[in-house]
């Protein structure tokens, strides 16, 4: 490694960081609060009238009105939920089944899974009601 390539370790330390918070942008900022307390069963951290806000262990979830969300991306756009998945979140469970049965008894329509997936692991995933996409793993 060259010295252009090498890190500088003080800069490694603090950049990138641990991810502080995502924001999902959602249509029915009631609909997703429900949902996000009793399918994960938290309580909200933060909330205002456009906002909820989960902890999940370190990293804030913020669920956000959607039509509050174009200040914060333009000059981006903000898509709409019927636009395609893009991305989907994984929690690590103990038990992938188990948990399934769990989220099902909770309401959760599970869009695919349990299964065993190539790559060595059992995972199966579901939806939110803004349309983004939850895998749970092991």
């Amino acid at each position: 490694m060259n010295e252009s390539t090498q890190l500088d370790e003080s800069s490694a330390a603090a950049w990138p960081g641990a991810i502080a918070a995502i924001t999902l942008f959602v249509e029915d900022l009631g609909e997703a609060k429900r949902f996000y307390s009793e399918v994960f069963q938290l309580r909200v951290f933060f909330e205002d009238d456009n906002s909820a806000v989960f902890k999940f262990g370190e990293t804030l979830v913020n669920v956000l009105q959607s039509n509050e969300a174009p200040e914060l991306v333009a000059p981006a756009t903000v898509a709409s939920p019927d636009a395609g998945v893009r991305f989907q979140f994984t929690l690590g469970v103990e038990d992938v089944d188990a948990t399934c049965e769990k989220l099902s008894a909770r309401g959760v329509e599970m869009l695919n899974g349990p299964m065993d997936r190539p790559w060595g692991i059992r995972t199966a995933s579901f939806r939110d009601p803004g349309g983004h996409i939850w895998e749970i793993a092991r």
